[in-house]
């Protein structure tokens, strides 16, 4: 039983922690009627998406060609399903509710909107993920086949919740496609922002580490090692010292460019065609096309 000392000092923690001006910037006040984000739903969004792009390599096991119609349609109804409840509930989370229709009703038919839409563009969301996969086994001497990389390669796990995340960006979904890629970051060690634009046949060798921020484009045949930035500099500030946002502040790689290991490239500069930035590198200026550069020399491929 507890003490009246220990009931005391509770009520005052509790008295504290409720406390108004405490919860300033920390407290989200959901409004009545609407969802929640799930981690367990999205990791099931994330198991579903994995499974339909890939058939064979995650979900049902004893899925074949006679059967693979079924079992896409059983997993792309889950799939719409879960979608539509957590679109919705990142509408609502939102800290702008004005931009949230007023009611439940709305919200609801307008993630069930988006939610088909994304489904739409799962097709092309494969085609571009099938580029990858032949990047990234092209790009490695040790992988064996395309099977070992579909199933081992932490790229293609991070890239596939990315292509899909950065579509939900693109149909103006909050919150939920950051926390899918942070489940990927989590999961693999890479760490893409849903707003990054990322060409086709794109790879990451090894892959723990790299950072692409939000404002990254990044062409086609682009290939990255381990450790890699693709980060901002300081932040400019608003009169009022605070943080200017919406910016474009990440750097913009054009086709062919490899970036080894370590590398770190800042700021809104543009790393030209078929450029390759040696390991440890820093490189906050741009770099002209066909150019090699390391910590000690820059100069034009031969």
């Amino acid at each position: 039983m507890s003490t009246p000392l220990s009931t005391h000092i509770l009520t005052q923690a509790i008295e504290s922690l409720a406390e108004k001006d405490s919860l300033k910037g920390l407290f989200h006040e959901h409004r009545d009627g609407f969802p929640l984000p799930s981690g367990t739903m999205l990791e099931e969004i994330v198991q579903l998406a994995r499974s339909i792009l890939f058939p064979g390599y995650y979900g049902n096991s004893s899925v074949n060609m006679q059967t693979i119609r079924y079992r896409i349609g059983v997993d792309v109804e889950r799939l719409h399903q879960l979608l539509c409840q957590q679109i919705m509930a990142g509408l609502c989370f939102a800290e702008d509710h004005h931009d949230c229709p007023s009611t439940n009703k709305e919200v609801k038919q307008q993630a069930e909107v988006i939610a088909t839409q994304l489904i739409a563009r799962l097709p092309t969301i494969r085609r571009i993920l099938a580029t990858d996969i032949v990047a990234a086994y092209n790009g490695d001497p040790a992988a064996t086949t395309t099977a070992e990389v579909i199933a081992c390669y932490p790229v293609i796990k991070a890239l596939t919740i990315y292509r899909v995340a950065h579509e939900l960006a693109l149909l103006g979904v909050p919150l939920i496609p950051r926390m899918l890629t942070e489940m990927a970051h989590s999961e693999t060690g890479i760490d893409i922002h849903p707003d990054a634009t990322i060409g086709s046949y794109f790879t990451i060798d090894h892959g723990t580490g790299v950072v692409i921020g939000a404002t990254c484009i990044i062409g086609d045949n682009v290939k990255l090692y381990q450790g890699v930035t693709l980060g901002a500099k300081s932040f400019p500030l608003d009169e009022q010292g605070n943080p200017i946002k919406g910016i474009a502040r990440h750097p913009i790689l054009e086709d062919g460019v490899i970036v080894y290991a370590n590398a770190t490239i800042l700021g809104r500069i543009t790393i030209g065609k078929g450029c390759v930035v040696g390991a440890n590198t820093w490189v906050m200026e741009d770099m002209a096309p066909e150019t090699i550069k390391n910590n000690q020399y820059i100069y034009h491929k031969k």
